[in-house]
């Protein structure tokens, strides 16, 4: 299954290069979209997750996303734009499925 809608990582800093607070802003976005499972622990949703790019605290959002639950991926896309914080785009599943292939 392919998806016009492209991955990206939001940076925590923003286009004027001040680091985003709460220190912790990662894991809170990503803990919105988290579940907790059978063993009462907290999961993170395959699609969106909590992780460094460049040294910077980072969210990285599955472009899929947007497959099964268009609501969650604007979601993020929109607390990104709304903090004027950095996002970078990153090639589809597919289209890095495609890469490997070649």
């Amino acid at each position: 299954m392919t998806t016009p809608h492209s991955s990206f990582i939001i940076v925590g800093v923003t286009t004027a290069g001040q680091k985003f607070r709460p220190s912790d802003w990662a894991d809170r976005l990503c803990g919105v979209l988290s579940v907790f499972g059978a063993e009462k622990r907290m999961r993170y949703s395959p699609y969106v997750g909590p992780r460094t790019y460049k040294g910077e605290k980072a969210v990285f959002v599955d472009g899929q996303l947007y497959e099964i639950e268009p609501m969650a991926y604007r979601f993020v896309l929109h607390f990104a734009q709304d903090n004027d914080l950095q996002i970078v785009q990153q090639p589809t599943s597919e289209s890095k499925k495609q890469k490997l292939r070649s």
